[in-house]
């Protein structure tokens, strides 16, 4: 699965959180930009559409998540917290797929 992820400068621990539900980052934009705030134009062949609430105004948030919902694409909004990120994906039905044994 593909995610876009909107908000945060850095992604840090993210993309490894995304890593053990089977997601991979398939595009990053902080929303610092104004034009990404008003046209989200990266949805495109995404499967989820990832929110951080504690970097994006309410306008840009009601964009995406409005876009999303258009496109039947599922979105989630949380804190930039693997554990809050975690509890979010697996309230949309994520699963987290078990550890590699060696």
């Amino acid at each position: 699965m593909q995610a876009l992820i909107v908000g945060a400068d850095h992604l840090g621990n993210i993309p490894q959180t995304l890593a053990q539900f089977g997601i991979t980052v398939g595009h990053h934009v902080s929303g610092r930009n104004p034009s990404h705030q008003r046209s989200p134009s990266h949805i495109n062949g995404m499967d989820v559409v990832i929110l951080f609430t504690d970097f994006l105004n309410h306008n840009a948030m009601r964009n995406y998540r409005d876009i999303a919902q258009k496109r039947n694409v599922r979105f989630v909004a949380c804190r930039r917290s693997s554990c809050d990120l975690t509890r979010s994906l697996e309230k949309i039905g994520a699963v987290k797929s078990p550890p590699a044994v060696h």
